[in-house]
């Protein structure tokens, strides 16, 4: 295809996906739940934390993560005792277990007293255009308190090459303002052109076929020439294309 044909392909595919519709079977959902900023936005990184592997399954787990934060998740992280972690003990999904949850609460507690919240701690503070930098940066803000080794894997790191699919996710949950009630666009420090898209096997695959990357692996490398292809159809709303790719490979089998 042509760049002016696959735009408007493209284009096409994002307004099909990019509507409410699409809240009813994915994980964005659960934030959906909440009107108060923190909730939205703690409830959104606890879910986008959890969001690999069966759909119905993440979206289970996490609206069983909100039941057990009282489903008053900000309230729960800052006011909570040791003694109400304990609660946690029989939460799991796949290698996220009790452990993780109790050390993220601590952890967002940390974030909420310490540097001004999730949306301050995620901004880009140097002269970048993506959020390479800024994650690197939240993930050692996030583990700067006492916590065990094994949960660092669950907040990626982009400078060790890693996509962070999850907290690119996220990033557009939270930044992007699509005046169709999917994605909050609470975020106003941010903007929405420095956005990366939530890169996994299934938008890598439709990226390859359309020639929109040529990289095997999905990792940050891969993620920076999709950037690149995606910012040039549109500049100030790359990600919107997460839509379409995400689509055509769940939802067409493309």
């Amino acid at each position: 295809m042509q760049k002016a044909e696959l735009k408007e392909f493209l284009d096409q595919k994002v307004l099909l996906y990019n509507n409410p519709k699409f809240i009813e079977s994915d994980p964005i959902q659960i934030p959906h739940q909440f009107s108060k900023k923190e909730d939205v936005e703690i409830s959104a990184f606890l879910t986008a934390t959890i969001s690999w592997g069966n759909r119905t399954m993440i979206i289970k787990n996490a609206f069983r993560m909100m039941e057990l934060l009282d489903n008053s998740p900000h309230d729960f992280i800052m006011n909570h005792k040791e003694s109400d972690l304990k609660t946690l003990e029989n939460f799991v999904h796949r290698t996220f277990n009790f452990i993780d949850f109790q050390q993220f609460i601590k952890s967002l507690k940390h974030i909420y007293q310490n540097h001004q919240g999730l949306e301050n701690s995620l901004s880009i503070v140097d002269k970048t255009t993506n959020y390479q930098t800024s994650i690197h940066q939240f993930k050692k803000k996030f583990f700067e308190i006492a916590h065990q080794q094994r949960t660092q894997k669950h907040v990626s790191d982009p400078l060790k090459n890693s996509a962070a699919k999850r907290i690119n996710m996220f990033l557009r949950w939270m930044v992007r303002n699509d005046n169709t009630g999917v994605d909050f666009g609470i975020w106003k420090t941010h903007n929405t052109a420095h956005l990366s898209c939530p890169l996994d096997v299934h938008s890598g695959n439709v990226a390859r076929k359309l020639k929109l990357l040529k990289r095997k692996q999905n990792d940050w490398k891969a993620l920076a020439e999709l950037d690149k292809k995606l910012r040039s159809l549109d500049k100030k709303d790359p990600v919107k294309y997460d839509f379409a790719l995400f689509g055509l490979g769940v939802f067409e089998k493309f």
